[in-house]
């Protein structure tokens, strides 16, 4: 689909056209092209899952794609490598800077093209201070000292550094990966303004973000992906964000989220002003027995955070939190497992479950007393409970006794969330709970879910899976830079409505909501 006209080949600085990208069984990339006009700023946009990383990957040189084309200024490349994207004036600003914290600011962006002295082994360190000295006064108008660390500078700093390094190689083409994620609204205007002297410049820019706001404000054209497809490529200047979020998610929500008509009762979960610098403010919410809360936002939202400091995983700098009736900020994990609260993590092979050990260990390592009787684990009261939760669950294993590491990915989520069920919390924190699980696995999740409200407990769910959240929750709570800016009724919003504010399209409606600082 092209809403925009077709550009002249002579006119594109790359072309990445049908590309198809398998991992296994799984398409990550199913014919998506993307076309990009020399000396422009365009915008690739789409949910998490689209497809943006691995196109980009592929651009980068790390993965090579099954099918597909790529033409970098009229040039066909059968098999890109890292190094000759480089050499093609190709540089990447990553959202995670990528520079070595003990290096100082000189020999970062000299790392391994320091420039010597003639004739000697020595390094020409007047050279390296004066083409830095240039690179940073004209697009940036200021002065880092060369001999301060990395780990010394402020994120912006860092990614000033990461810009001036590519900018020392005289690039043709510069990728924004999310770059203002983790910047505030100051530091933001000063990246956009470097932007559009960089297109004056001449230089194409490619802008990968999921706030529209900022496609809207500072790039001329946006292809967006959904599913591993190009499924339009706009005007951006002209085309209204909200239309742009529409493209983004699939307007119907499939009949796979089963509902529940569960008895909404007391408080479990209630926060009021909660606060933590730099990551979100002033959050005031609360989730009842028996109902299930959504909670969204992009990365740098703060919704990672508020998570986090819920389970006591990180501390809060002002706020209260009270857990059914008891006030009181969790100050560790062990604490809020105290106070039954339960957190399914979104790395499930990293926090969620313990790959060597076997899935009846990983079902009751959280819930050992409630089998212990004198000091003894009563295994046959252990080995009845596993049982119950694989066949409830629909976990497709060996059997009891089976390493988790030999499960797929769904089935491996199923044996984290079991092992919250075994211990019967009342509060159910969970981070992304289906990402990178098959649909089928997905059904028995949501039903899974629809089952805890049942029995009365809490569900606080957070996802980046838009009709995921609506299908399942009561309702949801939008953070857009460290603030809650909206709630919606689940049963009264679409994804295009939920989308919009959590990537700044309200802007136009609201005003613009600042940066946390």
């Amino acid at each position: 689909m092209r809403m925009s006209p077709t550009i002249d080949n002579s006119k594109l600085a790359l072309a990445l056209r049908g590309l198809v990208k398998r991992f296994g069984g799984v398409e990550a990339l199913s014919g998506a092209t993307l076309e990009v006009e020399r000396g422009t700023v365009h915008g690739l946009i789409g949910q998490n899952g689209a497809g943006k990383s691995t196109l980009i990957k592929i651009l980068a040189g790390l993965y090579q794609p099954d099918e597909g084309s790529v033409e970098i200024n009229g040039v066909h490349h059968d098999r890109l490598t890292a190094h000759e994207v480089e050499k093609l004036g190709i540089h990447f600003i990553h959202q995670d800077r990528l520079l070595v914290p003990s290096f100082t600011v000189g020999e970062s962006l000299f790392l391994g093209r320091e420039p010597r002295l003639a004739g000697l082994p020595f390094l020409d360190r007047r050279a390296m201070r004066k083409q830095a000295e240039d690179i940073l006064d004209k697009y940036f108008s200021l002065r880092l000292p060369p001999n301060v660390l990395i780990s010394e500078l402020t994120t912006a700093q860092k990614q000033i550094v990461q810009i001036t390094r590519a900018l020392l190689d005289k690039p043709s083409i510069l990728v924004f990966d999310e770059p203002t994620a983790a910047l505030v609204r100051r530091e933001a205007d000063i990246l956009f303004d470097l932007i559009r002297r960089l297109r004056a410049d001449g230089i194409t820019i490619i802008y990968i973000s999921h706030y529209l706001n900022e496609i809207e404000a500072l790039c001329d054209r946006a292809t967006i992906l959904r599913n591993g497809k190009d499924v339009a490529t706009v005007d951006s200047r002209t085309t209204p964000a909200a239309k742009i979020a529409s493209l983004m998610v699939a307007r119907d929500i499939d009949e796979m989220f089963p509902k529940v008509a569960a008895t909404i009762g007391k408080p479990v979960l209630t926060t009021k002003a909660l606060g933590k610098a730099g990551k979100f403010r002033n959050v005031s919410f609360e989730v009842r027995q028996g109902e299930i809360v959504g909670l969204t936002g992009l990365l740098g939202s703060g919704a990672k955070d508020l998570v986090r400091v819920l389970f006591g995983l990180e501390a809060a700098d002002i706020g209260e939190i009270t857990i059914e009736g008891e006030k009181g900020r969790p100050r560790s994990p062990v604490a809020a497992v105290a106070r039954r609260l339960a957190l399914v993590p979104e790395d499930r092979r990293g926090d969620g479950v313990a790959l060597g050990l076997s899935v009846a260990e990983n079902t009751t390592l959280a819930s050992l007393k409630r089998f212990t009787t004198f000091g003894f684990l009563q295994r046959d009261q252990e080995y009845s409970e596993v049982d119950r939760l694989i066949e409830q669950l629909a976990i497709k294993t060996d059997g009891r006794f089976a390493p988790v590491r030999t499960l797929s990915g769904g089935n491996q989520q199923k044996v984290a969330l079991a092992k919250w069920l075994s211990r019967q919390s009342s509060l159910y924190i969970l981070d992304e709970p289906t990402v990178g699980v098959d649909i089928g696995s997905k059904v028995e999740i949501y039903n899974l879910i629809g089952k805890l409200a049942e029995r009365g407990a809490a569900i606080l769910v957070l996802s980046s899976d838009l009709p995921e959240l609506i299908g399942i929750t009561d309702r949801i709570l939008v953070l857009y830079r460290g603030a809650v800016t909206r709630e919606f009724k689940s049963s009264n919003t679409t994804p295009d409505e939920v989308l919009a504010e959590a990537t700044g399209a309200h802007v136009s409606r609201h005003g613009e909501h600042s940066h946390v600082g």
